[in-house]
This record gives C-alpha cells, structure tokens and sequence, in this order.
C-alpha cells in the first residue's frame, strides 16, 4: 500500500509540474512546442514555418490547406516547388492561379545563386516583394536597382526587364494580364515599405500601406498591414500576379488582440500572404487558425474577417483588384 501511495504523488506531481508551467494552465510539454531558435531576419518564418500544431508534423496526410468555391488557403506543408518556366536555377511554388478562378497568378519564387528571372508575356505586368535574401533588378537602358528584404518593384506590361541573384533569395510574385485604358499608362515603381505613409482607415484600428498609386492606370493596388488584431506576425514573400486588371497591393499591421471591424463582402478579389504573426481567419462560413507563410484566395462575394492573435504584431501584404468597372 504504501509503494502505491508513493506512485501516486510521484505521478499527481508530474502531472501538475506539466499542467501548471510558467507559461499559466495547459501548457504543452517542450517536447511538443519549442520556442524558435533564431529570428535572423525581417519576415524570416515566411521561409522556415512552423508546422503547427507542431506535434503533428510528421502525422501522415496532415494539412492545413483547404480549396473550395470562394476561397482556398494553401499552408507552407503543401507548397510544390518546381522549375519556374524561362527562369534560370529558380524554383517556384504556384499558390494562386487561374485554374482556382482567380484573374492572377501568385507565386513564390525561390532563386539560387547565379539565377535569373525570365520576361512574362507582353500584355502581362509584374509585382514582386522580397521576403529572404536580395536581388539586382536592372531595365532595359541598364538602370539597375538594388531589391533587399522589405523592398519591392511594378513591373508594367511590355516592360524588358531582368532580376537577378548571386545568392539565395525568395520573392512573392504577383502577375496578371493588364486591362489598359486608352492615353492611360503605367510606369516602372521601386520601393520599400517603410517609405509608404500610414494611410487613414475610418472606422478600423488597423495599420495600412498601399505599395501602388491609386490613380487611375493601375488595375491593381498592394496592401501591408503592418499591424494585426493580435500578438503575431505576419509575413509575405516575392508574389506574382498574372491578372485581368489593375492591381492594390498593401500591408496590412494589427496589433494584438486587434480585428477588422468590417465583415467585408465584396467584388473585389484578394492574394493574400501572411508575413508575421497568427491570428483567426473566417472565409465564408469557415473559421481558419492562419500564421506567417499562409497564403489565401477570396472569391468574389466571399465574406471575409481577420482577428490577430498571439504575441506578437502581425502584418500582411494583400493584393486587389481596383479601378475597373467590374462589367
């Protein structure tokens, strides 16, 4: 009796030591959830995720990613790298494409050394925002500029260009057909996010940055939010969409425990990637855990809510369509 009782509180113990950490009730064993060995650089889980839950990484047939009418997310555990055509040693994961029912491409671009970038179609324009490493991107009349992580360029259509890489790097590429107005025309754009104004948002507590003008030639616009409804962060790579019309691209930031007060429904298409943080993503009538590396599409019409969770900020770069008549 008394070798039982010893067992007992042996095992009650353990079990309380395991219940009850420092990190508050139900914390999970270090075997199961280790915090990050390094953080080297800006939006570097983009490119080394963490499998959550962690645990089941290795549990055959586990995924996060879902396909369905209005929207798809494509979790990092699904991403099917090939050669990118017309590129030189560069890999490429397609995340978004015509093929799921939007009117752009996205992708992620992964160069190695001595690579280069290929041209898209003539009618085609380019966006891409680095997310690891640097590139060199020079124009036709050999103006060259120098992409770093955080950094990106518009490319329009019929635009001769190269980007090239010495080392590794990833992009996130956005490519779409461009739908071009008579005596309107789109220029070659190079910039950083952190040059782009915080722009008002009347009604929302979130941050925002447009990477593209809002005037009338550009069919499309890309959105940062630097800031989340939560603790996390979000992180996006090099994107490239091969759209219908113009393109917004912005970040987006929420701090944590921050969320969009709208539930938007709209026209409008997004190419969404997750450049730092986590948080709660509903599409539709489904409710999805998201985090850094993430990318999803939203249909048309599809409703649409983000609330950030976790520790730390959480940005995003979000593509949409703008300035056309959706007839």
């Amino acid at each position: 009796m008394a070798l039982l009782i010893i067992f007992f509180i042996a095992l009650t113990t353990g079990l309380l030591e395991l219940v009850v950490s420092e990190d508050g009730f139900c914390s999970a064993p270090p075997s199961i959830i280790s915090p990050p060995s390094h953080s080297n650089y800006l939006y570097w889980k983009v490119t080394n995720p963490t499998l959550s839950p962690s645990h089941l990484q290795d549990l055959p047939g586990f995924t996060r990613s879902v396909y369905k009418r209005d929207h798809a997310l494509i979790t990092p555990e699904s991403h099917v790298f090939s050669a990118l055509p017309d590129w030189t040693n560069t890999l490429a994961a397609y995340l978004i494409t015509p093929a799921i029912g939007s009117h752009f491409v996205m992708y992620l671009a992964k160069m190695q050394g001595n690579s280069q970038s290929g041209l898209p179609d003539h009618d085609v324009e380019r966006f891409v925002f680095v997310v690891q490493g640097s590139v060199t991107l020079t124009n036709v009349s050999g103006v060259r500029h120098k992409l770093e992580v955080d950094s990106y360029a518009y490319l329009p259509p019929k635009f001769e260009h190269s980007i090239k890489s010495e080392a590794s790097a990833t992009l996130v590429v956005f490519e779409r057909r461009h739908a071009s107005l008579e005596n309107h025309f789109t220029e070659q754009i190079v910039g950083s996010t952190d040059q782009q104004p915080l722009l008002e948002t009347p009604g929302e507590i979130f941050e925002l940055r447009k990477l593209l003008p809002t005037s009338l030639p550009y069919d499309f616009n890309v959105h940062v939010n630097p800031r989340s409804l939560s603790v996390s962060k979000f992180f996006f790579v090099v994107v490239s969409f091969y759209l219908l019309g113009p393109l917004p691209l912005q970040i987006m930031d929420f701090q944590p425990g921050e969320y969009l007060n709208v539930k938007e429904v709209h026209y409008n298409q997004h190419g969404l990637l997750l450049l730092e943080g986590q948080g709660i993503y509903r599409l539709g009538d489904s409710w999805y855990p998201v985090q850094s590396g993430d990318a999803i599409w939203m249909a048309p019409f599809v409703p649409q809510w983000y609330a950030a969770l976790g520790k730390t900020r959480t940005r995003y770069l979000l593509y949409k369509d703008v300035n056309r008549n959706p007839l």
